[in-house]
């Protein structure tokens, strides 16, 4: 029987949830079942299946056991640098569409390198990707268009926060 999880407030929260997805859609973007990832981590499929919900009850090694199996590194800032980038900008009000062409975001389409072929991307797709290759993302260079997308995607699907 899982641990109970202990308390964890509302940031927490979505941040273990942030983390769970990035874990969920690595895993997905590898096209590596649940099994053979839980394998290879050295855990249970249902232990998996707890981090990819981002349950705050399974330990921090597990979390980082299956990072280490489908080749995501953490990377742990102070909150203040997560945000900053993005203060000044505001959230647009258009909706987001449901399928972000790459070749109207070219820093986007560089941070899809590593997937030759692929066109469109998800919102939670794209944010994920931001936030993965934050560190490689030339802040100084993105395009209003693209800073707008940016800012929308941290204010519908990350709850205004930007997890890098």
């Amino acid at each position: 029987m899982p641990a109970a999880a202990p308390f964890t407030d509302q940031a927490t929260v979505a941040q273990l949830g942030a983390v769970g997805q990035h874990i969920r859609l690595r895993r997905k973007a590898l096209r590596i079942s649940a099994t053979a990832a839980a394998e290879a981590a050295g855990m249970s499929r249902v232990t998996l299946h707890r981090i990819e919900g981002g349950e705050a009850s399974v330990t921090m090694g597990a979390y980082l056991n299956v990072m280490t199996a489908l080749g995501l590194v953490m990377n742990v800032m102070p909150q203040v640098d997560r945000e900053a980038p993005l203060a000044s900008e505001a959230a647009d009000d258009e909706a987001l569409p449901e399928h972000i062409r790459l070749a109207d975001y070219p820093a986007l389409a560089r941070l899809a390198w590593h997937a030759p072929g692929m066109t469109e991307l998800t919102p939670a797709e794209a944010l994920s990707l931001y936030e993965r290759n934050w560190r490689h993302l030339d802040r100084d260079g993105l395009s209003e268009n693209e800073r707008a997308l940016l800012a929308r995607l941290v204010k519908e699907l990350g709850k205004g926060r930007l997890l890098v």
